[in-house]
């Protein structure tokens, strides 16, 4: 993934994609491997996240990291310490605000790796991640398998018929879709005609 590393700077990984696409998992890895390494790492979740664990990154096979539950981005600047390496699961919770926390944690020499989805339920770019992908040395987008007829699937398919654009779940209320099956309801009938 990096073919040029970068020494004495700090730099922004972004992973991104559609919920069942390995995001979580990929963001597991890297920092499995900086903990090896011997690195210091420090793991942040947003506290709305509590599907799996509120003391965890998992992801959606149960690979698992320690992680802090924080409410702001802001908090994620005042605890990342002396850690050389961060870690920032489900980016899109966090606002546009881990725009510049990202920023400011990079410009302090640190291995910023970012993850979360970069589309909202409706297709639609979900801030914040656009934005870090702008700003980011390195962007990998990973794509998920799509339930509906198996092509590589770059969507999230809210299957209930709630509205908010926020709306944590899992395999209960998301399925992943590529551009061709995914569908926006406009009522809960659409909803449910299309389960």
């Amino acid at each position: 993934m990096l073919s040029i590393v970068p020494k004495d700077t700090g730099w922004i990984e972004v992973i991104c994609g559609s919920m069942f696409s390995g995001k979580t998992e990929e963001l597991i890895r890297r920092l499995r491997r900086a903990q090896i390494a011997r690195q210091k790492v420090a793991i942040f979740k947003p506290a709305i996240d509590n599907r799996y664990s509120t003391e965890h990154i998992v992801s959606h096979n149960e690979g698992r990291l320690p992680s802090k539950t924080v409410t702001s981005a802001q908090e994620i600047l005042e605890q990342a310490g002396d850690s050389t390496v961060i870690g920032i699961d489900e980016a899109q919770f966090f606002g546009p605000e881990l725009v510049e926390v990202c920023q400011k944690l990079a410009d302090g020499g640190k291995r910023v790796i970012v993850a979360g989805l970069d589309q909202d339920y409706t297709g639609k770019p979900f801030e914040p991640i656009p934005q870090l992908l702008a700003v980011a040395e390195y962007i990998t987008k990973t794509l998920a398998i799509c339930v509906k007829c198996g092509n590589p699937a770059n969507r999230t398919q809210r299957l209930s018929h709630d509205s908010a654009r926020v709306v944590v779940g899992a395999q209960n209320i998301y399925e992943a879709r590529c551009r061709f099956c995914h569908e926006v309801f406009s009522s809960p009938e659409d909803a449910e005609k299309a389960k």
